[in-house]
């Protein structure tokens, strides 16, 4: 006799939330032993090469409201276009830059704060120079799968012209949503999750 199998059924899908920030910044939620400090929390150091920046920002859902539990994480290249990874085979990266931040929004504000350095150009896949540009990545309450964007760099108007990524956008209008504005040092990029002025994210 044929042994009937128990196949299981497939777990349903859950919202990254509410408890996104336990998870990944429990010391954001006063949570303490788990680490010395949350991971992500500090990029550079006092030995950290290229230009310091302050990149901050706000999320906000479709109907325009602040989202105050996000998470998000940044990645990049350094000051020199290298990223710090073991499948970084052009050189060797900024060893006092980690290339990668976690920053919780600010239950008060929304607000999130990297300190950083401007990203050097690094090649797409096929050979073409991009435009300086930070990775982005946003988790909330709501969100089943993490949501893929792009900072650029307002100053960057000729690299960002000709940027692969950029002119890959069918609805050129909606190609700003991905540069940030700038005063000094510091960059400004909000999200806005949906509605009017939505922000491009990427499948790619």
């Amino acid at each position: 006799m044929v042994q009937e199998l128990g196949y299981l059924k497939e777990t349903p899908s859950q919202t990254a939330g509410p408890y996104v920030h336990i998870g990944l910044t429990p010391n954001f939620c006063a949570i303490e032993g788990v680490y010395e400090a949350d991971l992500g929390t500090v990029m550079v150091n006092d030995k950290t090469l290229g230009e310091r920046l302050t990149v901050t920002g706000r999320v906000f859902d479709g109907a325009g409201a602040l989202v105050r539990d996000a998470v998000i994480e940044i990645w990049q290249a350094d000051s020199a276009g290298l990223y710090n990874s073991p499948s970084e085979m052009r050189g060797t990266a900024d060893p006092n830059f980690t290339g990668w931040g976690r920053c919780a929004t600010r239950a008060e504000d929304g607000v999130f704060t990297f300190e950083t350095v401007k990203p050097g150009v690094v090649p797409y896949s096929d050979g073409r120079k991009m435009a300086p540009h930070i990775t982005v990545w946003i988790v909330a309450r709501g969100i089943n799968i993490g949501l893929h964007t792009r900072m650029y760099f307002p100053e960057e108007v000729e690299a960002n012209k000709v940027d692969p990524l950029l002119l890959r956008i069918e609805h050129r209008d909606r190609v700003d949503t991905l540069i940030a504005t700038r005063e000094g040092s510091t960059l400004t990029f909000d999200i806005r999750l949906q509605g009017e002025r939505e922000t491009v994210f990427l499948d790619i």
